[in-house]
C-alpha cells in the first residue's frame, strides 16, 4: 500500500480557500451581531416615520385650527405593568371625547409598591393600528428611564392630538374610538 502526499501547491491553494472561508464566516458572523444591536433602533425608527403597528407621532405643536365639523373621537387610556417591575401603574385622566386637531393632556400614575428603589421605562401603542399616525404626541414619559423611591408615586403627562387628517382618510373614517396603551418594564441596566 503506498500513501500519496498532497503536493504542496495543493496545500497552499487548501489553505487559502481555508482562509477565505473563515474570513467570510467572520464577517457573517459580524453582521448578524451588528444587526442585532442595530435592529431595535432601527425598528423603533421604521415605526416612528410609518406609523407601523400602532405607533405615534411626533409633533413640535398642535394644529392652529380645529374642524368643528369633523366627528369627534373617543381616546381611552390604558396601563400595564410588566410582572417582573413591581409597580402600581394606572391612567388617571377619564376617557376624553376630542374633535381631531383638539390638544389633550392625560396623567397616568406610576407607584413603587416595592421596598426597594427602581427604574422602569415605558413603552407605548395605539389601537386601532390605523390611527398610529395620526396619533401626535408632544409630551410623552415614554423611552424615559424612572426612578421611583419605595412607596414613592409619579404622575407623568402625555400631551397629543389626532391629526385633522384623520377625519378626511377614507381608511380612518371609521374610527370613533382610540386607546392609548402605556406598558412598564424594568429598566435593563446597562
Amino acid at each position: 500500500m503506498q500513501i500519496i502526499s498532497p503536493s504542496p501547491d495543493l496545500i497552499q491553494q487548501q489553505s487559502v480557500r481555508n482562509k477565505r472561508l473563515l474570513t467570510g464566516v467572520f464577517v457573517v458572523v459580524a453582521g448578524m451581531v451588528g444587526l442585532a444591536f442595530a435592529s431595535v433602533p432601527l425598528y423603533k425608527l421604521f415605526c416612528q416615520v410609518t406609523g407601523y403597528g400602532g405607533t405615534t407621532q411626533r409633533a413640535e405643536m398642535a394644529p392652529q385650527t380645529i374642524n368643528m365639523a369633523a366627528a369627534p373621537v373617543s381616546v381611552r387610556f390604558n396601563a400595564v405593568t410588566n410582572s417582573k417591575l413591581n409597580w402600581s401603574f394606572v391612567p388617571v385622566t377619564e376617557p376624553v371625547s376630542l374633535i381631531p386637531g383638539e390638544q389633550v393632556t392625560a396623567l397616568y400614575r406610576a407607584t413603587n409598591l416595592g421596598d426597594v428603589p427602581s427604574i422602569g421605562t415605558a413603552t407605548f401603542n395605539v389601537t386601532p393600528q390605523k390611527a398610529g399616525p395620526y396619533f401626535m404626541k408632544l409630551e410623552c414619559f415614554c423611552f424615559t428611564e424612572q426612578l421611583l423611591q419605595p412607596g414613592q408615586s409619579m404622575d407623568m403627562p402625555v400631551t397629543f392630538f389626532l391629526d385633522p387628517e384623520m377625519a378626511t382618510d377614507l381608511n380612518t373614517s371609521d374610527v370613533d374610538e382610540v386607546v392609548l396603551s402605556y406598558t412598564f418594564f424594568e429598566a435593563i441596566e446597562s
